[in-house]
């Protein structure tokens, strides 16, 4: 056999194996509202079975005060995440939070409080300003690197392997500081069921 023939021969049973299923594809995933309406700014988070969930340690993420706002008002983030909370306004800010999930207590500051907290536990902590009542904000602690929040027109896109995954869901308007817990089932070539929130 030649060369040329040997090489097309070892080829072809790559070419004929079923796709791994085991390999992350681009999903578009749907989020609607009780009424089936797209719902945005829904926390999406993926468990894929055997994917650690905890952050890469070092992990950092940013939730800025300005113009005596938080922003974003949702932040998501992994398990394992320190987050700083810089202050850009020209008036002090005191930041805390009494939920389950990280309670903390950044007392009146400008600028940056020198260490991040650690948010070392998956849930909702709600946040807000002891100085202005108008101002809060949430952090949504996921364990599993693959999340999102939907857009205007309810979507979003994760990167994800075909199975049968776990998803978890939260919105501002369930008023939950837990996240409601789907079965996802991913099936190469078909389009994902979408999620439906009970809100209005």
């Amino acid at each position: 056999m030649s060369a040329r023939l040997m090489a097309l021969a070892m080829a072809l049973p790559l070419a004929l194996a079923p796709p791994d299923p085991a390999q992350a594809a681009s999903w578009t995933l749907r989020v609607q509202n009780a009424a089936g309406q797209p719902l945005a700014d829904a926390v999406i988070a993926v468990e894929v079975k055997g994917q650690t969930g905890q952050a890469p340690a070092g992990t950092l993420a940013q939730m800025e005060q300005r113009s005596r706002q938080f922003l974003p008002a949702i932040l998501i983030v992994q398990t394992g995440t320190a987050v700083n909370f810089p202050n850009f306004d020209t008036v002090r800010h005191h930041v805390y939070s009494f939920s389950a999930t990280k309670k903390f207590d950044l007392k009146l500051y400008t600028g940056t409080p020198t260490a991040p907290v650690l948010f070392d536990k998956a849930g909702v902590a709600a946040l807000g300003c002891n100085i202005h009542d108008d101002m809060s904000a949430h952090i949504i602690v996921v364990d599993t690197p693959h999340f999102a929040k939907s857009d205007a027109q309810g979507l979003l896109r994760l990167e994800l392997p075909a199975g049968e995954h776990v998803l978890k869901a939260w919105h501002p308007k369930l008023g939950s500081p837990l996240l409601s817990s789907f079965a996802l089932r991913l099936v190469a070539g078909s389009e994902p069921a979408p999620v439906q929130l009970p809100v209005r």
